[in-house]
């Protein structure tokens, strides 16, 4: 029923917002194309539409009605319709030979923005009280679960933790347990005292959610192979193919090439801020690592004061950090700091997706307490990522590692393209602008009870 709500809630709004675009592309824009379209042409137009409408809806997550929080997805379909009206636009001016008047079309976006709005935040609040959250029974492992409590408080509206229970309980106990819920959550569980849990929770149908452990998220990038009778899992050392690393160089030289062309009047500018403020270098390098541990310098536009590390130390920024200049906060909120970062792509440093480049210090600091952090190595860093879009700044490091490791073992040309599409939006995210919080700037540890994966 969830399923079926969402879909006929989606169904509405996408139906809404393609009839006023039909109705500005009959009566507005097909007077100024140079062929006029009848039926057919009217049909083409829109079903290619909405069928951006769809995949930018996907991708941004603006179609999740009721499953995310009404603001979120709001604010995702407003990126959503600005993106599939520019492309509407685009089709209006390549049918007229000209640039079309656009007021239409922007008297239509309103409209659209005000209808789909009220629309989602109506069927939100309706779902919220129609479909109760699930009660959840939560068996964990290890001593600290505040974090993940803290997380799904944060979702009344989807889960409700009745119940929870330590896995080092009783086999009785934490059976009957499970034969009375239907939503069962697994965290941070020791393998060996997780798989008989997980297989009778599974024997008694049930809903679960787990928590992965790194090899976990290895497998699920593994490929099934056939050894006479026995089905085996093959998991590649080297997680990307070679035709794969080929075409992935490629676009980044092309894409990088075109972005700095077309951001080169917004660098200069830049430099030109940052230089004027103290008289300071506009550009900063630092050393980072990337693929197979290489290092290199990574460009940015300096955000912070001259010298802000004198003691040599590499310190995390913080949230309100009082080392970073004005200047340097509007270009960190812009992100107009990352721009010298296409010359790093360019050169090979990098690549547009992969996993965040971290210090030489951090990760030798890291590595001590997770051997595996080494692994994000296996492909080259990236500007944007898997952990810097669906993690925070603040974010454990921990958790960042099964994010970029997903990212590795998961790896396809289409995730590459969406996850590059999902960082317009994250663009524009405060929360992923924020500094470390300090109880990750002080120690950045992860969770104490990740040990033993």
């Amino acid at each position: 029923m969830k399923r079926l709500y969402t879909l006929a809630a989606c169904t509405i709004m996408i139906a809404v917002d393609a009839l006023l675009i039909l109705y500005v592309l009959h009566n507005v824009y097909n007077n100024e194309f140079r062929t006029q379209l009848y039926f057919k042409g009217h049909l083409f137009v829109m079903t290619m539409y909405v069928g951006v409408v769809l995949f930018l809806g996907q991708v941004f997550g603006g179609l999740l009605v009721g499953v995310r929080r009404a603001g979120e997805v709001m604010f995702s379909f407003v990126f959503t319709a600005i993106m599939s009206d520019a492309f509407f636009y685009l089709i209006a001016m390549l049918l007229s030979y000209k640039v079309p008047n656009p007021l239409s079309l922007l008297a239509v976006f309103g409209i659209q923005l005000l209808f789909s709005c009220g629309w989602i935040s109506t069927t939100a609040a309706f779902y919220r009280n129609r479909f109760k959250p699930y009660d959840v029974l939560l068996i964990y492992g290890g001593e600290s679960i505040h974090n993940f409590v803290e997380k799904l408080a944060t979702r009344k509206d989807q889960f409700h933790i009745a119940e929870s229970v330590n896995a080092c309980e009783s086999d009785e106990k934490i059976k009957r347990l499970i034969e009375e819920y239907n939503t069962i959550m697994l965290w941070d569980i020791p393998t060996d005292q997780r798989n008989p849990i997980f297989k009778y929770c599974y024997e008694c149908s049930k809903r679960i959610y787990v928590m992965p452990k790194i090899s976990d998220i290895i497998l699920n990038g593994s490929e099934p192979v056939h050894l006479f009778d026995t089905p085996l899992l093959l998991t590649d050392s080297n997680p990307l193919q070679y035709e794969e690393r080929v075409i992935k160089r490629l676009m980044d030289i092309v894409i990088a090439a075109i972005l700095l062309i077309i951001t080169s009047p917004f660098m200069i500018i830049t430099a030109l801020a940052v230089k004027l403020y103290d008289g300071g270098p506009a550009l900063y390098k630092q050393v980072r690592c990337t693929i197979n541990g290489r290092k290199f310098y990574i460009y940015k536009f300096r955000s912070m004061i001259m010298n802000a590390e004198k003691a040599g130390v590499a310190v995390l920024a913080a949230e309100s950090d009082p080392r970073i200049t004005p200047v340097g906060r509007f270009i960190r909120a812009c992100r107009l700091d990352e721009l010298p970062q296409l010359i790093n792509v360019l050169k090979g440093d990098m690549s547009f997706v992969g996993p965040r480049p971290e210090r030489p210090e951090f990760i030798e600091k890291y590595s001590e307490t997770m051997p595996e952090f080494r692994y994000r190595m296996k492909v080259r860093a990236g500007i944007t990522g898997y952990a810097q879009l669906y993690g925070k700044y603040n974010t454990l490091p921990y958790d960042k590692l099964k994010f970029d490791l997903y990212y590795i073992e998961q790896y396809s040309l289409w995730l590459d393209i969406k996850l590059m599409i999902l960082t317009v939006k994250i663009l524009f995210m405060k929360e992923s602008t924020e500094g470390a919080h300090e109880k990750v700037t002080a120690g950045g540890q992860e969770n104490p009870s990740t040990k033993g994966n």
